[in-house]
């Protein structure tokens, strides 16, 4: 079930192919303990969770070093398949409910991932700065934004300038407005990477804060 990724991504490594390929299995077990995952979706775990976590991917090459922070991160999305794609690069894992976090330290553990931090905390309470912060479906983005915006580093270092990247669906143009006239804000059609319908409205939102 992992050629879905391997078909957009075709130049990951023997190490990288086998951690993705690891994947649902591991997902599959836990989701039957603890539910990171609507029990309903894990066959649909790399299309819907894998690879939409790895559009962040396509969009922006994380360069060695970059720090980034996953809010909200729960069964580790899109956090794991990040931090698998970019080896070089740190990725802390935040979330208030612990048992997730368990899953994301476990899954981690499990496949070979040294680049994966977990931090049983709410954003608010995170003082670090990171270049980028990353999250799937947790608010809208003027929330997001208030949250994160003390955690962004000034110093950036990637193509883009440093801020938030959210992976969302639904009217963003709506959810943007109050943010346009402060913080210069982006939406990229994640079906500009991939043809699978499932990507038809779904969304990267780019806010610069740095």
């Amino acid at each position: 079930m992992a050629e879905i990724i391997f078909k957009y991504f075709p130049r990951l490594t023997e190490l990288q192919k086998h951690q993705l390929t690891q994947l649902y299995g591991l997902y599959k077990d836990w989701n039957s303990k603890i539910n990171v995952i609507s029990r309903k979706d894990i066959d649909n775990l790399y299309e819907r969770h894998v690879l939409h976590s790895l559009a962040i991917g396509k969009w922006i090459k994380f360069k060695p070093g970059t720090k980034v922070m996953d809010i909200g991160c729960g069964g580790g999305f899109p956090s794991i398949p990040l931090a698998i794609m970019f080896p070089e690069v740190s990725f802390d894992c935040v979330d208030s409910i612990n048992k997730k976090l368990k899953v994301v330290l476990a899954i981690s553990e499990e496949i070979g991932l040294k680049n994966i931090t977990t931090y049983h905390s709410r954003v608010e309470e995170i003082k670090t700065k990171y270049d980028f912060v990353v999250c799937r479906a947790v608010a809208q983005q003027v929330k997001l934004v208030s949250w994160v915006k003390k955690n962004i580093s000034s110093h950036h270092n990637n193509v883009f300038p440093n801020g938030l990247v959210a992976l969302k669906g639904g009217n963003i143009k709506e959810e943007l407005r109050p943010l346009n006239k402060r913080e210069y804000s982006e939406i990229i059609p994640i079906s500009d990477f991939f043809s699978e319908d499932f990507f038809e409205e779904k969304f990267i939102v780019y806010t610069q804060l740095g």
